[in-house]
């Protein structure tokens, strides 16, 4: 068994109370806001900490410094793009991947756009805080809940379900990066929507081989 990575965003204490959720919230939040308007290297507790209406002392009782802060944000941003994703191939279990795909595609660009600026900063400093190790249990989320439609799918696929769900997910990420990275307006999101669903339908379209109901008749 693999052992579990350290993640410094893992707060000191976990909030049990409303109250201490709302001021974790409210500190994640003036991160973030912090990052998009001053820049990491100008990101310091003491500023996070008063942006948030909170004291330092309050913010370190769950953060130990702007790196634990940061990748806590990122998990935060990235949580709701991957339930997305899982949301959508519970929804349409059972169904066709060219009627999950249309599905998956919407809502997951539907969470990953909501703060445009906060993701373009977020992508900035991904490699300073590790990003990739940080998120890794979720995009093991997403690869189940994509590898799952596809084996409930009616249709059989000449290709693994992983390796499917992985050029799947790259698209996914891999487009909603390029966006973001080109500053490009809401407005032009949609078009290209079309186009990464249509593509990824053509795509399970041409992995298509004898369907179950087929295999099992013969």
């Amino acid at each position: 068994m693999r052992p579990r990575t350290s993640i410094l965003a893992e707060p000191r204490k976990q909030p049990v109370q409303a109250r201490s959720a709302a001021t974790v919230d409210a500190i994640l939040d003036a991160t973030l806001q912090v990052l998009v308007t001053h820049g990491k290297d100008k990101l310091t507790t003491t500023r996070v900490a008063e942006r948030a209406g909170a004291s330092v002392g309050t913010l370190y009782q769950y953060y130990p410094n702007k790196t634990a802060l940061l990748q806590a944000v990122l998990l935060r941003k990235l949580e709701g793009a991957t339930a997305a994703i899982e949301r959508a191939c519970a929804e349409h279990r059972g169904e066709t991947m060219t009627t999950v795909l249309p599905a998956v595609v919407e809502q997951f660009f539907r969470a990953k756009m909501r703060d445009p600026r906060g993701s373009l900063a977020l992508y900035a400093v991904g490699s300073d805080i590790d990003a990739i190790r940080v998120t890794e249990h979720l995009r093991e989320r997403s690869t189940k809940a994509l590898v799952a439609a596809i084996q409930a799918a009616p249709e059989r696929y000449r290709t693994d379900p992983e390796s499917m769900a992985f050029v799947l997910q790259g698209a996914l990420t891999g487009l909603s990066r390029r966006i973001l990275e080109a500053r490009l307006t809401p407005r032009t999101y949609e078009p290209l929507i079309i186009e990464l669903t249509t593509m990824l339908c053509a795509y399970v379209d041409a992995q298509r081989g004898t369907t179950k109901q087929t295999r099992h008749a013969s």
